[in-house]
């Protein structure tokens, strides 16, 4: 079974007046992204996807010297500016939007099956096209947390998206059958 490894971005350089898509990585994010590229966490020979987004491009080209597809479907949930006001607002409107997957949690943000479909789908076409190559995704919180649950047929995992650290990673082991297994858990290493 190949091994697909999906990494939360490095942190974020955080301005609310600006889309969250058009964060760029903080100042203090290169240790820990540093850190995880030495870790042994990431299987060499790994091929290399990436949301578009400048915080999880960056991340990437600080974990690899491989090349890295830049995967359009890959993005995080759509959010406006402005919405961002803290960390206790933001996971409200998150949790909110994955229990109520089909309504926008506030106004302007993309349902969470909407994009679950999206980053399944993209997923999935990455796996077919790379074999049994071990393959990395590059991208964000909650998008991982909803694919986690749609390749493993199970609930979001709200808990362990709320522990993610930036950077973080998970591995699964995915099955041809199309069901995986969470092999490594987020907050791990």
């Amino acid at each position: 079974m190949p091994a697909l490894t999906l990494v939360r971005h490095g942190l974020p350089e955080i301005d609310p007046t600006v889309p969250a898509d058009r964060w760029q990585l903080g100042p203090g994010a290169l240790p820990a992204l540093t850190q995880l590229r030495l870790s042994g966490l990431i299987a060499s020979g790994s091929r290399w996807f990436s949301s578009p987004e400048p915080k999880a491009r960056e991340s990437a080209e600080a974990l690899t010297q491989s090349p890295v597809a830049v995967v359009e479907a890959l993005r995080e949930a759509e959010r406006p500016a402005g919405w961002y006001q803290n960390a206790t607002e933001f996971s409200a409107l998150v949790r909110r939007s994955v229990l109520e997957p089909h309504t926008p949690a506030a106004d302007g943000w993309e349902p969470a099956a909407a994009t679950q479909a999206r980053v399944l789908a993209a997923s999935q076409a990455i796996l077919a096209k790379t074999a049994s190559d071990p393959v990395v995704l590059v991208g964000h919180g909650t998008a991982w947390t909803l694919l986690v649950a749609a390749l493993t047929a199970s609930s979001p995992d709200l808990d362990a998206w709320e522990s993610m650290r930036m950077p973080d990673l998970a591995v699964l082991e995915v099955s041809a059958s199309g069901r995986s297994r969470l092999r490594r858990p987020w907050g791990q290493g």
